[in-house]
């Protein structure tokens, strides 16, 4: 392997392998979970040749390599095998974060780490559902038909053994064995184990009493479980020898959790949730049209914060007993009530860019999709921001008001979702839709916007005039070039930040390539020219294009973010792609990942060596403006032929 020396060195350099405790890698650096940090040597690191500098962050020793990073990772797990995880996002959970995040943070990363991945299932599993519910109450299906019963199965299959799905998603997240963490949430939806429990007869487990209690459903019982798993299977790790830890370690934590699950964290999260919950629901059904008006006003807040997700296990605990939820018809409201203000931006805008992407945001937050209207318009606009507080502050009064329901969890607030609310509220839940949707393009219309918060000198730049930037420095000049120049276009809206001020030695120091940054006002990140994408890391922070005559731009959104571990970012390419100026890469909740880690995004040109590299200026830009200019250096275009 070619970096097997290397691979060595960098071993040795970092204090040998006692001292290291996990390994895993970004996009650009390895990243050591070192037991002392002291005990690395940096000056031998740096003279090792594919290692381009050091950073000791703490609880995170970090070595830089650059575009060969995975081969030097596999070059050192071949070597330790211990250090292999099974892919980039489990490495990343073993590492830890490299800070000390404060206690709420880290419940609110856990529990959006969690139930983030398995929202698809559960949205379409909801969704089918809602459709069943509507067929059936407009008796377009017979109930008790055999096809209704297998699709009712298809539907219902995910929320039954719901808590075997949150034990392995839970575990990863946590760092531990997701299969093992399945056994968990299998034993507590066992047929026998459930029928013995509800027979009504006292049940003992070696003399203890184990509560009666229904597991089927439940989400907050599995996650106490799962969470002493990951410490009991991490201390029996510790005092098992290796050639036993393949049986031993998952038996035994098993006998250990289960019965601990069963006769005190169980019945523990179920009389937990099951008093937040009962607090919730006090407060949704005695609140009425005051509490409807203030939840629904902070709403959209909630949503860009990411807080919305610590309700999940709620909300599903609610659909299971009780049969519906009054806080999810308040995110309907709130996914028309964004509709309509950027919908009033459209009515408003006089620049053509703005008027289109705001008519584009409108049918996509229609969809149910509210990220590009939330961070792209309203936001960064601010007026259709406090329109959307306000059409949803109406539409929660009303749904409050009125008891409205939603029946089942059907993960898309538009359009698409509208089965979920299909019952006995369900005009009621319309009403308030709708009067949502007006309430925020009629306040958002008369507010108005400051469209140069967007378009900028839009006038300046389609003139033949030269911009002055002595004078005019917080625009962006867009860039005149000639000969073989490629222009690599924006991938982001925001303000550019030289690469010089960026906290973070790799690209500072252009360890990885010269170019720029960009502090987002939208999570939308787009390509930068036309070629093909290299690479897609796993967790989704990161995304690098090849254009078609060769310039590969990396694209690294925020500092760190490869520990959210894919958390807050939706891809919508893969490696191999053909991608032109402008396609969508990447969707990043800007808010939820900026609440934990900073959100400055990096565009660099890994191969700068062969280039002349003129990055921006500093100012504003958008997506798809002229960001940096390319151009052959001379040694590149040597022995190149006409």
């Amino acid at each position: 392997m070619k970096y097997d020396k290397d691979a060595s060195a960098i071993i040795a350099a970092v204090g040998g392998e006692a001292n290291i405790a996990s390994l895993y890698h970004c996009v650009t650096r390895l990243r050591f979970g070192l037991k002392d940090n002291t005990l690395a040597d940096q000056a031998a690191l740096t003279a090792i040749s594919p290692v381009m500098g050091v950073n000791d962050a703490g609880s995170q020793y970090q070595v830089i390599i650059g575009n060969d990073v995975p081969d030097v990772y596999r070059a050192i797990v071949t070597e330790l095998p211990r250090l292999a995880s099974t892919d980039a996002v489990d490495g990343a959970a073993a590492a830890g974060t490299g800070e000390k995040q404060k206690l709420h943070t880290r419940f609110l990363d856990f529990i959006s780490g969690t139930f983030a991945p398995i929202l698809p299932a559960i949205a379409g599993a909801g969704l089918l559902k809602g459709i069943l519910a509507l067929s059936n109450s407009f008796g377009w299906v017979d109930p008790a038909s055999q096809t209704f019963l297998i699709f009712s199965a298809i539907a219902d299959a995910v929320f039954f053994f719901l808590p075997i799905i949150v034990a392995v998603s839970a575990a990863r997240k946590l760092g531990a064995n997701p299969y093992v963490a399945a056994s968990l949430g299998g034993t507590l939806v066992y047929p026998a184990l459930t029928a013995l429990l509800g027979a009504g007869e006292a049940v003992h487990l070696l003399g203890i009493p184990v509560t009666a209690s229904s597991y089927s459903y439940s989400v907050i019982p599995v996650l106490l479980g799962v969470y002493l798993l990951s410490w009991v299977e991490r201390g029996f790790s510790k005092i098992i020898p290796s050639f036993l830890k393949l049986t031993f370690v998952p038996m035994l934590s098993l006998v250990v959790v289960v019965p601990i699950t069963l006769t005190l964290l169980g019945p523990l999260g179920t009389f937990v949730g099951s008093g937040i919950a009962g607090g919730i629901n006090w407060a949704l059904d005695n609140g009425g049209v005051p509490a409807g008006f203030v939840i629904g006003a902070l709403l959209p807040l909630i949503i860009m914060t990411g807080m919305h997700y610590t309700l999940v296990p709620f909300i599903l605990q609610n659909l299971a007993t009780l049969g519906y939820d009054k806080f999810l018809p308040l995110t309907y409201i709130q996914t028309f009530a964004t509709a309509g203000a950027v919908f009033g931006v459209f009515l408003r805008a006089k620049n053509k860019q703005i008027k289109a992407l705001s008519l584009s945001t409108t049918f996509t937050a229609l969809m149910g999709v509210t990220e590009p209207a939330l961070y792209g318009l309203a936001l960064p606009l601010r007026r259709p921001l406090i329109a959307t507080m306000a059409g949803a502050a109406v539409g929660g009064a009303i749904s409050l008001g009125f008891g409205v329901k939603a029946y089942v969890l059907a993960g898309n607030g538009g359009l698409p979702g509208l089965p979920g609310l299909v019952g006995e509220t369900f005009i009621w839940a319309i009403v308030g839709i709708v009067i949502a949707f007006i309430v925020s393009a009629v306040v958002s219309t008369i507010l108005g916007i400051n469209e140069s918060i967007l378009a900028g000198t839009a006038e300046k730049t389609t003139t033949a005039t030269p911009v002055d930037t002595t004078t005019d420095a917080a625009v962006a000049a867009p860039i005149v070039t000639s000969g073989q120049s490629e222009i690599v276009s924006a991938p982001m809206t925001g303000t550019l930040v030289s690469l010089d001020d960026v906290p973070d030695i790799t690209f500072s120091k252009r360890l990885v390539g010269d170019g720029t940054a960009i502090r987002p006002t939208s999570g939308a990140v787009t390509s930068p020219v036309d070629g093909i994408v290299a690479t897609l890391f796993p967790t989704k922070h990161a995304v690098a294009v090849r254009s078609d005559s060769g310039v590969e731009v990396l694209i690294h959104v925020g500092l760190d973010t490869v520990n959210l571990k894919g958390a807050g970012f939706t891809a919508h390419v893969a490696v191999g792609d053909r991608v032109s100026v402008g396609d969508l890469l990447l969707d990043v909740d800007l808010a939820a990942v900026g609440a934990t880690h900073n959100t400055l995004s990096v565009v660099v040109i890994t191969n700068s060596a062969k280039y002349t590299v003129d990055p921006g200026t500093t100012g504003p830009v958008r997506s798809g403006d002229a960001l940096i200019s390319v151009t052959p250096s001379v040694a590149a275009t040597k022995g190149a032929h006409v």
